[in-house]
C-alpha cells in the first residue's frame, strides 16, 4: 500500500466512512473545489459528507501528508548513515504520529558534539556497557582500564572519575533517547501528572486577577481550556509558576519516573540483591537522566500539548459563537436610524435606507454636560419622518442605556402614527471597521465616528453582510483569542465565515466586495472585479454574465455560481440555490410535470408529489434531485431565524442597580465550556454557570443556548469589586450566601458544583512507589541519591 492509499484508508477509519468517499473527496479538494461547493453540489461523489466532516477531512489530510513527507525524509536520513535496519524501518513506517516518528529518529538525528559523543570518541562506551550489564563490577576499578592521554580533539581520560563521568554521559543520552521509554513516560505524565500552579512571592496584589490559581493543582489531562489558558497567561505575566508533578512524588521514597527508568533497563527488578558495587553509580545515572535529560524536556512538551489542546478548544468555542452571531436573524430591509452613544463628545447618528445606503448623519448632545434632550429628540423625529425610518439601532457602548431611553421617547412620540421599533445592537468591532481601509473606500466622505454609526445600522439590518467586513477576532465572541495560535485561529474563523456566507447565499447585485469575497471560489480581487463590472454596466441580469467579469473563468464560475442570487433576473432559477449545471434537469422536471418553469417554482403540491428517483441519472443522483425539489418549493429561503430583540428593564443600567432575585431579559453574547455570558444592559455581561443553565445535567452549554439567543435570567450574586455578575436560567433558584461563586471563573479545586461539574482532585489515582525495604540495593542507592539532591 503506497502512502496515498494509507492516507485514504486512515482518513476513512477516523471519519467512519468508506474509503471511496474519502478518495473522491480528496480528488475534488486537490482539483481546487471548495468545501461549501462539495458539501452542497457533490453529494453523490462524497456519499453525502457534510461541511463539518469535510473540514475535518481537509485538516487531517494536510497533517497526514506532512507526516508521510517527514517519514520519507527520516528514512532517507537514517539510511544515508547506514543504520537503517529492517526492524527500525518497520517501526518508522508504523509510526502513527509525528511525535512517535521524532522519538524513533532522535538517536540518529544529527546534533552538536555532545559530552556523550566525546566520551564515545574517548573509547568509554565499553565501560558504560559493562557497568550497565553487570552491577557486581567495581566502577572505579573497571574505570582504571580506560585511562588515556589526550589525542587531537579528544581530551585525556586522566583518572577513574573522568572515565565514569564519560560513561555516565553515554548512558544518560542512551536512556533519554530510548523511544519506548520516552513514550511510556510521556503518556504516564499526561495520564497521571498534575499541573501545579503557585503564585510567585510578592506578586499577590499585582496578580490578583489570577487569585484562583495562587495555589491550584489539577490533573493535567483534565484541565479545561479556559483554566489552562488563564494559567499560561498568569505565567507569561510573571505572576504564576507552573510545574508538572506526579501524584505523591514528594512523599514517595523515590520519584516514580526514576523507578520506571531503572526498570526499563533492568537496572532494578525488585530481586532484593544487596551490596552490588555499581548500584550507587547506576542510581546516579538514573537520577541525572531524569533530572537533566528527561524531566525538563517532557514537562515542556506536555505543557505544549496542554496549550495546543486548550487553544484548539478555545478556537472551537470562538468559531461556534462566531457562527451563531453571523447566522443571527436579520431585521430585514427597512430604513434604519443608528445612534452610536456618547457623553461629552455627543451621540453620532446615521440613517441608511432599506438596502444599507447612507442617507444622512447628525451629532446630538442629549446627555451631560449639554443635556439637550428635547432638541435631540426633535432632530431624531425629523430624521425618522424625512427618511421613513422603521428601525432605531442603539449601540451598546458608553451611555447606551441613557441613549436607549432617548430612543424609547422617540418611539413613544410616533405611537399610533407609524411602526417604529428600537433595538440595542452590539457595537463590538464597529470602531475597527470604521478605521479600516475598507471603510475609507466604502464611505470616504464620512468621519470615522459616523462610519461606526452606519455599521451599527447595517448590522441590525443584516448581521452577516456587515460583520464580514470586520476582522473576526474583533467581534468579541471569544475568550483568550490573543493567547492562541493566531494562524490557526484565523484559519478556523475564515472557514466559519465561508460556510455561513455560502449557507445563506449572496445577492449578486447588492453585496459588498467584502461579502462577495467570502463566496466559494471568489477572492478579494475577483470580488472587486465583480463590483467594478456592476458599477460600469449596471446590475447583472443572469448568472452567466459572471463569465464576462475579468479573470473569472469556468472553474471559478462552477464554484461560486450556485451561491450567488439574482432577483428578478432573466431566469427565475438564478434567484435560487439551484446550480446552473442543473438547469436542464429542472427544465426536464417542469416538462414532465406539465408545468412551466415559473409555474413550477413555489408549487408545493406538485413538487411534493414528484419522486426524486424518477429524475435521477448518472450525473444527478437522488440526494441532488431531492435538494433541487426542496429549493424549488421555497427558492432562496434564508436559513436564519426570525428576528427578535431583548427588552432591557427600565432603571437597571449599572451593576449598582442590580439586586439578587431580579428576573431580567438579556441576550447571550458568548458561550464557553463552563457557561454562557449574558448582556442584561448594565455594561457588564453576567455569567450563567453551566450548572445553572438547566434543571437537567448538561455537558455542553451550546445544547441549551447559543450566541444571540434572548433569555430570561435571575440575578444570583453581584460582586462590585470585581465587576462580576452571577446569573441563573433556573428561575426557581434562590440567591443564597454563595457570594460570587457563580460569577467567578470556573470553580477552584475542590469546590465543584451540585451537578458534578467541579474539577477537584478526585480520582487522582497513581500507584505509589514501593518502600525502600522492597527495592534491594539499587533502591537504597537511588534513595540515597535523592537525599543528596
Amino acid at each position: 500500500m503506497d502512502a496515498h492509499d494509507k492516507i485514504i484508508s486512515r482518513l476513512a477509519e477516523e471519519l467512519a466512512v468508506r474509503p471511496p468517499q474519502v478518495k473522491a473527496t480528496v480528488e475534488l479538494l486537490d482539483g481546487g473545489a471548495t468545501v461549501p461547493f462539495i458539501a452542497r453540489y457533490r453529494k453523490e461523489v462524497t456519499g453525502g459528507l457534510d461541511d463539518i466532516q469535510l473540514r475535518a477531512l481537509h485538516e487531517r489530510l494536510a497533517y497526514l501528508r506532512e507526516l508521510e513527507e517527514r517519514r520519507e525524509a527520516v528514512l532517507a536520513a537514517i539510511d544515508e548513515q547506514g543504520k537503517l535496519t529492517d526492524a527500525l524501518a518497520a517501526s518508522l513506517r508504523a509510526a502513527q504520529t509525528k511525535q512517535r516518528l521524532e522519538d524513533l529518529y532522535l538517536p540518529y538525528k544529527k546534533k552538536r558534539r555532545t559530552k556523550a559523543q566525546i566520551a564515545r570518541e574517548a573509547g568509554l562506551e565499553p565501560l558504560a556497557d559493562a557497568l550497565l550489564a553487570d552491577s557486581t563490577l567495581i566502577p572505579e576499578a573497571e574505570a582504571d582500564r580506560y585511562l588515556r592521554a589526550a589525542e587531537g580533539d579528544i581530551p585525556a581520560v586522566e583518572d577513574a572519575k573522568a572515565a565514569l563521568d564519560g560513561a555516565k554521559q553515554i548512558l544518560m543520552e542512551r536512556f533519554a533517547e530510548d523511544p519506548e521509554l520516552v513514550g511510556q513516560l510521556r503518556e504516564r505524565l499526561w495520564r497521571e501528572g498534575e499541573l501545579s500552579s503557585r503564585v510567585i512571592a510578592g506578586k499577590e496584589q499585582e496578580g490578583a486577577k489570577f487569585s484562583d490559581y495562587f495555589e491550584h493543582d489539577e490533573r493535567l489531562a483534565k484541565v479545561p481550556s479556559h483554566r489552562a489558558l488563564a494559567m499560561f497567561r498568569g505565567r507569561n505575566e510573571g505572576v504564576l509558576a507552573l510545574a508538572l508533578r506526579l501524584p505523591g512524588e514528594e512523599e514517595a521514597p523515590l520519584h516514580p519516573a526514576q523507578v520506571a527508568i531503572a526498570r526499563h533497563f533492568d537496572i532494578f527488578n525488585g530481586s532484593g540483591d544487596q551490596g552490588r558495587p555499581a548500584d550507587r553509580w547506576l542510581a546516579e545515572v538514573v537520577r541525572w537522566t531524569w533530572r537533566v535529560k528527561l524531566y525538563t524536556h517532557l514537562e515542556t512538551e506536555l505543557m505544549g500539548r496542554l496549550r495546543e489542546r486548550a487553544e484548539l478548544e478555545a478556537i472551537e468555542v470562538f468559531a461556534a459563537n462566531l457562527k451563531d452571531l453571523l447566522l443571527a436573524a436579520p431585521a430585514g430591509q427597512k430604513a434604519t436610524l443608528a445612534i452610536d452613544p456618547g457623553l461629552r463628545t455627543g451621540c453620532k447618528v446615521a440613517v441608511v435606507d432599506a438596502t444599507g445606503q447612507f442617507l444622512e448623519h447628525a451629532t446630538l448632545y442629549p446627555h451631560a454636560p449639554r443635556n439637550a434632550w428635547d432638541a435631540s429628540l426633535s432632530e431624531l423625529a425629523r430624521l425618522v419622518e424625512t427618511h421613513d425610518v422603521a428601525l432605531v439601532a442603539v449601540g451598546n457602548g458608553t451611555a447606551s442605556r441613557e441613549t436607549d431611553r432617548l430612543a424609547g421617547d422617540l418611539v413613544k412620540r410616533f405611537a399610533g402614527k407609524r411602526v417604529l421599533s428600537k433595538v440595542m445592537v452590539s457595537e463590538a468591532g464597529a470602531s475597527v471597521y470604521s478605521a479600516s481601509e475598507y471603510a475609507s473606500r466604502e464611505l470616504p466622505e464620512l468621519d470615522v465616528t459616523i462610519r461606526g454609526a452606519v455599521s451599527i445600522a447595517r448590522r441590525l439590518q443584516d448581521p452577516l453582510a456587515e460583520l464580514v467586513k470586520i476582522e473576526p477576532k474583533s467581534i468579541g465572541v471569544g475568550q483568550y483569542q490573543h493567547d492562541v495560535s493566531q494562524l490557526q485561529l484565523s484559519r478556523s474563523l475564515e472557514a466559519v465565515i465561508e460556510d455561513c456566507v455560502n449557507a445563506v447565499g449572496v445577492d449578486l447585485n447588492t453585496a459588498s466586495s467584502a461579502l462577495l469575497s467570502r463566496v466559494a471560489g471568489l477572492n478579494a480581487a475577483l470580488a472587486d472585479n465583480i463590483v467594478a463590472r456592476r458599477n460600469a454596466e449596471g446590475a447583472f441580469t443572469s448568472r452567466r454574465a459572471l463569465l464576462e467579469v475579468s479573470r473569472l473563468g469556468p472553474k471559478t464560475f462552477e464554484q461560486c455560481a450556485g451561491f450567488l442570487r439574482i432577483m428578478n433576473g432573466d431566469n427565475p432559477l438564478d434567484a435560487s440555490a439551484v446550480h446552473p449545471e442543473a438547469y436542464p434537469l429542472v427544465e426536464r422536471i417542469a416538462q414532465r410535470s406539465g408545468r412551466g418553469l415559473a409555474g413550477l417554482i413555489g408549487d408545493s403540491a406538485t413538487l411534493r408529489s414528484l419522486k426524486p428517483a424518477e429524475f435521477a441519472d448518472e450525473r444527478f443522483g437522488v440526494p441532488t434531485v431531492s435538494d433541487i425539489l426542496a429549493e424549488l418549493d421555497k427558492p432562496g429561503r434564508d436559513p436564519r431565524p426570525e428576528f427578535k430583540a431583548a427588552e432591557f428593564r427600565e432603571g437597571v443600567e449599572t451593576l449598582k442597580d442590580l439586586e439578587p432575585g431580579m428576573i431580567l431579559e438579556g441576550s447571550v453574547t458568548n458561550v464557553t465550556h463552563f457557561g454562557a455570558f449574558v448582556d442584561i444592559g448594565v455594561h457588564q455581561d453576567g455569567l450563567v454557570h453551566i450548572s445553572a443553565l438547566s434543571d437537567k445535567f448538561i455537558e455542553d452549554p451550546r445544547t441549551v443556548v447559543k450566541a444571540g439567543d434572548i433569555v430570561r435570567v435571575k440575578v444570583m450574586s453581584v460582586d462590585l469589586a470585581r465587576s462580576r455578575i452571577g446569573l441563573t436560567m433556573r428561575l426557581d433558584d434562590q440567591p443564597d450566601d454563595r457570594g460570587d461563586d457563580q460569577a467567578s471563573d470556573p470553580p477552584r479545586r475542590g469546590r465543584g458544583n451540585a451537578r458534578g461539574q467541579g474539577a477537584g482532585k478526585a480520582g487522582r489515582g497513581g500507584k505509589a512507589a514501593e518502600p525502600a525495604s522492597q527495592m534491594g540495593a539499587l533502591g537504597a542507592a537511588l534513595l540515597q541519591a535523592k537525599k543528596g539532591r
